[in-house]
């Protein structure tokens, strides 16, 4: 794990898009083998994500809560923590979220932003119990934050199927007055779902590049993670740094969660499995390697991959999973750090004596 968070902090931004090109190829080989042309399928998929302002904003509308949960992943790998559990996170937020949406009766705006509030504190106190185990007692993180994440799916299902729906399957809707679904908006892209989840991913991106790199308190974080002895020998209250990094992060995820029910589906429905945005996030964050700017674009091309992997499917008759082992090698070349081989047989890295 250590070596994970090590590598993760040394791949350069460039090199990153090697592995995006890797990944594309092994994508184009599995269609060739299936029998299935590449050229006519990637068409497809980057055709109907940018060609058509529709599409443009369906693509938007997918890359938002993608980069919520990859700024959760990354936050979380900048101090020192490996955060499996934004997940759950995501499934305390949207349901915080519709329940203050669908229970609570709020001017408009106002309602909105308690939902997304709500969503961001049932995140953070969510994070907050693998933060205090790992504080406190020691216990990794990635077991814990694995275990929250079912017990949030099942905690979840329980609550909408007894409570909220009434032995339905999914919630009523939320209130007009929580939505954050603007006609201006979404009148700009040719009445797309695009809301205003674009601009708080964007807010939030902005607000943890402020946080830990021109804050002392980020200093503090970002120093915990580099070396918590280290940082504890210099007067850094490591187990207080831990916890709010990961009730950082989860407020993250929950802003994600929120962002969902509030401005795409409107309701909450019982899940059989789990949403991927937490799991997607751990492959935004890698490939960003970590930073805001790499989280962005990272973020942006997942969104356009997972956005356009439908019509690849429909135009040129290529199952959708063949999208999700693109995602799956890139992953792979960036954690096994392939791109930089080729960057130092290209020239492209300069580190690599230094880190020899």
């Amino acid at each position: 794990m250590q070596a994970l968070l090590k590598m993760n902090r040394q791949s350069p931004l460039l090199l990153s898009l090697i592995s995006v090109v890797l990944g594309l190829v092994v994508g184009a080989i599995f269609m060739l083998i299936a029998g299935y042309n590449p050229i006519t399928a990637y068409g497809a998929l980057f055709a109907s994500a940018f060609l058509d302002p529709f599409d443009i904003g369906e693509t938007l509308r997918q890359t938002a809560p993608l980069l919520l949960t990859g700024l959760a992943v990354a936050l979380a790998f900048r101090t020192g923590l490996f955060n499996i559990g934004v997940e759950g996170q995501v499934i305390v937020g949207s349901l915080a979220a519709v329940i203050v949406g669908t229970k609570m009766s709020l001017p408009y705006g106002l309602h909105a932003f308690v939902a997304v509030l709500a969503g961001a504190l049932a995140g953070a106190l969510w994070a907050y119990i693998p933060g205090l185990l790992k504080a406190k007692r020691g216990v990794h993180e990635v077991i814990t934050t694995i275990m929250m994440n079912f017990i949030a799916l099942s905690l979840a299902n329980v609550l909408i199927r007894e409570w909220l729906a009434g032995g339905s399957d999914k919630t009523e809707r939320i209130s007009e007055n929580a939505s954050i679904r603007v006609d201006w908006l979404s009148s700009l892209f040719a009445n797309s779902r695009i809301n205003l989840s674009v601009f708080i991913a964007l807010l939030i991106a902005l607000f943890m590049y402020f946080l830990l790199w021109r804050t002392t308190y980020g200093y503090e974080m970002r120093s915990v993670g580099l070396n918590k002895y280290a940082a504890q020998y210099a007067g850094i209250n490591v187990n207080r740094n831990i916890v709010m990094s990961m009730m950082i992060s989860g407020s993250f995820a929950g802003i994600a969660g929120a962002s969902e029910v509030l401005g795409t589906f409107e309701y909450l429905a019982i899940q059989e499995s789990f949403t991927g945005l937490g799991f997607d996030g751990i492959a935004v964050a890698l490939l960003g390697a970590n930073t805001v700017i790499g989280t962005i674009f990272s973020a942006f091309l997942f969104g356009a991959l997972t956005y356009g992997g439908g019509a690849m499917q429909f135009e040129a008759g290529v199952p959708f999973e063949v999208v999700r082992v693109v995602f799956a090698a890139i992953i792979l070349f960036v954690a096994a750090n392939i791109s930089s081989i080729i960057g130092k047989a290209l020239g492209l890295d300069k580190r690599g004596d230094k880190d020899a």
